[in-house]
């Protein structure tokens, strides 16, 4: 597992961000290329400043940082090599240093190095993030390990967890291995959880007041896949309880709903999905420190600082760095036309692109909003007639609408224009469109947590849910099915289920049913590829 695992925990980067006073410019421009995640830039560019006597205290941030960005490209030795140095120093972030040392001691097979770090740290959240680490890093260590390390490090709940683990997978325990356990169970340290089973508590709208029966809408299609991967899990082995509320789209319901115990027992809320419910139940989990998951919806802004609420999909503003990160990598031109449609998720990205691609050196000829009547007149204003004729480098449409997307590939279907035109993921599944057919292959798609389609995986649920429900899944069923694997993998017993804590051990992720998440330092999905359609398939461009 040592070796698979991904654990690049960049979440002190951004309070670190400030700290400075105009840094010189080279750091800067390597802090930048950190953010963008140019990892190698970064590193030369913060090596420039490590020399203390010359730079200060700036060297403690430049060294912090240059790790960081070792990590990311897996060179933990050098992150190690980048952190000795300031690790004794007094400064503001030294006990964050002391524990980005600890992950690149793991990451280089030095746990007792890693394990001895950790010991130093004094401040409890560092120190908590620190005993999950130790934790997910000592689960394949030797039982000879544990028993020769435990009079050292046995305060390491994270050891302690990870010993309990080791000794219980044992067919046969020596004696004094099961008065070790016995003892370490007895302790019961906080991340050993006497109810390991994870509560998942779904709210969503099944029926209103005036409709006694369940409607086949997209609130069922979502719950179907939920609960089909939580009847998977739990046939493999995995402790897994699901209770699903009807809030009949009235907020007296609903708030009914919140004050019964089991919603106080869960481990984690899924929906409701309208934003006058959704606001509800996000204030009612930041009051009790339960984590709430939007399943669908890209606007996060409206939860403002509410740390227990997320987003499963990308929100507004990874969706439009994710589309930057492509324009840039793929360098089409720099000019750029933008339509979209009258959602409001359509017109705040729209707005969002607006501002970074101006940030960036873009000029934006066109942003405006279309409807299907409008849609071609948009494309025929900018020169899409003919291949000599378009005005811009690329085009973006935001939208979901197939009554907006038909015209638009009727027209470039008739035509032969290769400007690249970049659209929502949702217009793979759109049954009038065939993208192999056009004679150049200039649409592109953009991630909204996009389904692997033509997976093996896919093609078992697929199965799966055609056998339980007699029906194909819609693209709801799938984000419900990959919703509980997803929460199934970062809410862990070991962690208390503390998700936000599953989300931090881990960057990249692979989905089982989609293309992946990053909620490094995030409470939304930032993982934003965009595809081209090649030989049938969807390929990442970044």
């Amino acid at each position: 597992m040592r070796n698979t695992l991904l654990i690049v925990i960049l979440f002190f980067a951004f309070q670190i961000a400030n700290a400075q006073t105009a840094p010189p410019e080279g750091f800067q421009k390597a802090k930048t290329a950190l953010q963008e995640k140019d990892y190698w830039t970064a590193i030369n560019g913060f090596k420039g400043f490590l020399d203390q006597e010359k730079f200060g205290s700036l060297t403690n941030y430049a060294a912090f940082y240059a790790a960081e960005a070792a990590l990311a490209v897996n060179q933990p030795a050098q992150a190690r090599d980048f952190l000795q140095p300031i690790y004794p120093n007094r400064w503001k972030y030294q006990e964050e240093s002391k524990y980005l040392l600890a992950l690149a001691y793991f990451r280089n097979d030095e746990d007792l190095e890693a394990l001895r770090v950790i010991e130093s740290i004094q401040n409890e959240n560092v120190k908590s993030k620190a005993f999950n680490a130790s934790f997910e890093f000592l689960r394949d260590q030797s039982p000879n390990f544990f028993v020769s390390n435990l009079a050292e490090f046995k305060s390491n709940e994270g050891f302690s967890a990870a010993l309990s683990e080791v000794f219980q997978k044992k067919s046969i325990l020596s004696a004094s291995e099961q008065l070790i356990l016995k003892e370490i169970q007895a302790a019961s340290p906080r991340h050993l959880v006497q109810d390991e089973v994870l509560d998942l508590s779904v709210i969503l709208p099944f029926t209103s007041g005036s409709v006694a029966s369940i409607n086949p809408d997209f609130n069922y299609e979502l719950y179907q896949g939920i609960e089909l991967a939580v009847e998977e899990l739990k046939s493999q082995g995995n402790q897994i309880n699901l209770n699903a509320y009807d809030s009949k789209r009235d907020l007296a319901v609903l708030s009914s709903i919140l004050k019964t115990k089991e919603i106080l027992d869960s481990d984690v809320l899924i929906g409701p999905i309208y934003p006058d419910e959704a606001d509800l139940v996000s204030g009612f989990a930041q009051a009790n420190k339960i984590p709430f998951v939007h399943p669908l919806s890209n606007l996060g802004d409206r939860f403002g600082e509410n740390e227990y609420s997320y987003l499963f999909r990308p929100s507004v503003n990874s969706i439009s760095k994710g589309i930057l990160d492509a324009l840039k990598k793929q360098n089409w031109g720099k000019t750029v036309a933008i339509a979209y449609s009258g959602s409001t998720r359509d017109e705040n990205l729209s707005k969002a692109l607006q501002e970074d691609l101006t940030q960036n050196g873009f000029q934006i000829k066109k942003n405006e909003r279309v409807d299907p009547r409008s849609v071609t007149t948009f494309f025929q204003n900018l020169g899409v007639r003919r291949e000599d004729s378009v005005k811009v480098h690329q085009i973006i449409l935001l939208t979901d609408d197939p009554a907006i997307a038909q015209p638009t590939f009727a027209l470039i279907e008739s035509i032969t224009t290769s400007v690249p035109i970049l659209v929502m993921d949702s217009w793979v599944g759109f049954n009038f469109a065939n993208y192999e057919m056009l004679e150049f292959p200039n649409f592109y798609f953009i991630s909204n947590n996009t389904p692997k389609f033509f997976s093996d995986e896919m093609k078992a649920f697929r199965k799966a849910f055609y056998q339980k429900y007699l029906s194909y899944p819609t693209l709801n069923s799938i984000l419900g099915y990959e919703l509980a694997y997803w929460l199934s993998t970062n809410a862990k017993p070991n962690l208390g289920f503390d998700l936000r804590s599953g989300l931090d051990l881990g960057a990249f992720r692979s989905g089982k049913l989609t293309w992946g998440f990053n909620f490094r330092n995030a409470k939304n999905n930032t993982y934003v590829p965009v595809f081209k359609f090649e030989a049938g398939e969807l390929i990442p461009l970044n």
